[in-house]
């Protein structure tokens, strides 16, 4: 079983941290001898039509919620789930008025987007209190997982594999920012919110955090209500939402910019041991420009990186965590660089597009 990370500031109780071994799960739920009809995905527009399901289907695909538990958190578990043609993922909500409140407002979010790099929604049920969303199933656990795992479940992601996954989110986000109408900020980007696939393509998952319908802010709640506003995650939060309250498309640059030197250097972006951030334990390496770029560089790749590419990557890690949001850059921006600047590494992919 994964290790499970805290889930202080996790708006909807659930993240790809928590995954368990899926490789039992699934032997399981093969020999189970429900099986549900496939999804039907229509397409209307850029956008897909997510089926809505009964209750009674939810159980059946699951095996009546008796097995096949593949992650759990806070608010919510993972179900594997069986259809005729394809296996799925069955996140059920736990049931309260504010539960609600997330649930719908990811839904809302997942019945609109459709990108390679975004988790896809199959279906929903909204019969009971409980709410369920049907995703599409994706096997190869998060990036939490690939990069800080154990030895015994983890293999070391290659310097070339981390400039695509990075450079996979970027386009992501710059497609929740600028070709979503109403735009979307996500609010929780962190390793364990990234999922891979069987090509280790990365998936952003987990919009119970979500914001949607503005031009670049959110105002703040009263500061006596702001205990409520749960959004992000520790390491990973923008300060600049923590000390204002304000939530902009700049705070999911900042948690871009922590997971893009997690992924250089295979820090976790918060150490529960320590309670130290990663851009407060790297800082006096970030500051030092004397020091070279291997102090730097997760330990567990040698000397197979780009080091080119490093030095550009760390450089724009550091100017997507600025202090001063208005100076981070887009997300539009943060692509242009990652497919110039990382060029040798993605080529071999069709992403640089």
């Amino acid at each position: 079983m994964f290790e499970k990370l805290r889930f202080l500031f996790c708006a909807s109780g659930f993240n790809g941290a928590c995954y368990k071994d899926r490789s039992d799960c699934i032997d399981r739920v093969r020999g189970n001898n429900r099986v549900a009809d496939e999804p039907e995905i229509g397409e209307n527009g850029k956008k897909l039509i997510a089926r809505q399901f009964g209750w009674t289907e939810v159980e059946s695909i699951t095996g009546g919620f008796n097995s096949a538990v593949i992650g759990e958190g806070g608010f919510s578990t993972v179900y594997l789930a069986r259809f005729s043609k394809r296996l799925g993922a069955v996140k059920l909500c736990r049931s309260s008025e504010r539960l609600q409140r997330l649930f719908r407002q990811e839904l809302d979010v997942l019945r609109t987007v459709n990108h390679p790099h975004i988790v896809r929604l199959l279906g929903f049920c909204d019969e009971r209190d409980e709410g369920v969303l049907v995703m599409e199933f994706v096997p190869n656990g998060n990036l939490h997982e690939k990069l800080h795992g154990t030895q015994s479940n983890r293999s070391i992601l290659s310097w070339s594999q981390r400039m695509v996954i990075a450079f996979q989110l970027a386009k992501a986000l710059e497609y929740l920012h600028e070709l979503c109408d109403p735009q979307i900020i996500h609010g929780d980007i962190k390793a364990s919110n990234i999922l891979l696939d069987g090509n280790l393509h990365a998936k952003i998952c987990d919009f119970g955090s979500a914001r949607v319908g503005f031009s670049a802010t959110v105002q703040p709640q009263p500061r006596s209500n702001r205990a409520n506003q749960i959004l992000g995650s520790p390491g990973c939060v923008d300060p600049h939402f923590l000390r204002s309250g304000m939530i902009t498309k700049k705070s999911d640059v900042y948690s871009f910019g922590v997971l893009l030197l997690e992924l250089i250097t295979g820090v976790e972006a918060f150490c529960t041991k320590t309670e130290m951030r990663l851009t407060v334990s790297l800082a006096p390496q970030l500051s030092n420009k004397e020091k070279g770029l291997g102090e730097l560089v997760d330990e567990k790749l040698g000397s197979h990186y780009d080091a080119k590419e490093g030095a550009d990557m760390v450089e724009l890690a550091m100017s997507c965590i600025g202090e001063n949001p208005s100076l981070r850059p887009s997300m539009t921006e943060v692509v242009r660089i990652v497919r110039e600047k990382a060029i040798a590494s993605i080529s071999s992919t069709d992403e640089r597009k």
